[in-house]
């Protein structure tokens, strides 16, 4: 892929090293320039020539992240082997948002008053900050309102999303401000698509939590409680869990074992489409941290969660 052109750049880019840490600042929709590719992070040209950025730790692992949507499309461990799931039916021309991946739903998740999963999804956004930390790269993205936000959900917010890509791991830190001079609420989740053999996948660590199982009737979940060891994807699922463990485990029935860790992301939801999505369904589940609970934030309040994905 071609490097994207210096003229997308739009602001100055400075580079300056603290001990272990290279860091680079005020980038950004373009171009992070020559020099941070020594971070582990590049700036490409991806699908329907959209910016894409690439990066690569030490010892080989790899992240590819969509400015559009702040997506997270691609995870391989120095296996090769990429654990993240992007639909065959995606596009990527801005007319939908990224379909696999980690797509971000703010500041709703599933339907309610404004459109599907909110409209982070459908924005661009910015590179905030750049950096190597002990040889492993770490990139912050940025998003702010704008009118296209602006006449869904009429606040000033901040939002930067953090990703740590090391050897074996892809952390993300996502930090909600209101920027705005009156208190707003939200709902956020990070809908994860793992790349899976559905027939052999399971996830550990949800036993005992309440749960809203929204199959049949998606607008009628009916409540329970999980009482599986091990929960497994036999057809259609599509369940919150809510107040779940901070930590599950996902055996994607390819020989990987995956842990998913967090803080401050209280729920958890599994999905899988089965025959709605023939083409693809056996190949993927979603298990998505998620905060389903509105979260109330006064001005110049922050909301931050973190998410942890590592194999053994």
């Amino acid at each position: 892929m071609a490097t994207v052109s210096m003229a997308f750049c739009v602001n100055t880019v400075t580079f300056s090293n603290h001990g272990r840490h290279n860091r680079s600042r005020g980038m950004a929709f373009a171009s992070l320039g020559k020099e941070a590719t020594t971070l582990g992070v590049k700036l490409t040209e991806g699908e329907g020539s959209l910016p894409k950025l690439v990066l690569t730790s030490p010892a080989g692992s790899e992240a590819e992240i969509y400015l559009f949507g702040g997506c997270i499309t691609s995870w391989k461990v120095p296996s090769g082997n990429d654990l993240l799931f992007v639909r065959p039916d995606a596009v990527f021309n801005k007319k939908k948002p990224i379909s696999g991946g980690v797509p971000h739903c703010f500041p709703q998740f599933g339907p309610g008053p404004i459109q599907q999963h909110g409209f982070a999804r459908n924005m661009d956004w910015t590179v905030a900050d750049s950096e190597s930390v002990e040889g492993n790269p770490v990139v912050t993205l940025e998003l702010k309102d704008a009118p296209y936000s602006r006449d869904i959900w009429d606040f000033s917010f901040h939002a930067l999303f953090k990703v740590t890509l090391n050897a074996k791991s892809l952390s993300t830190e996502l930090k909600v401000k209101n920027t705005d001079n009156k208190a707003f609420s939200f709902n956020t989740a990070l809908h994860t698509y793992f790349r899976a053999s559905v027939s052999g996948t399971s996830v550990k660590g949800l036993k005992g939590c309440k749960t809203l199982n929204k199959h049949p009737d998606p607008n009628n979940p009916v409540e329970g409680t999980e009482e599986r060891d091990v929960v497994t994807f036999p057809g259609f699922v599509d369940c919150i869990y809510l107040d779940a463990a901070n930590e599950l485990q996902l055996d994607n029935g390819l020989g990987d074992l995956i842990s998913i860790k967090n803080t401050n992301w209280s729920d958890a939801v599994l999905w899988n489409p089965h025959l709605q999505m023939e083409a693809c369904y056996k190949d993927f589940v979603c298990v998505e941290n998620a905060k389903i609970g509105s979260v109330q934030l006064e001005p110049e309040q922050t909301w931050t969660a973190v998410q942890h994905l590592s194999i053994a």
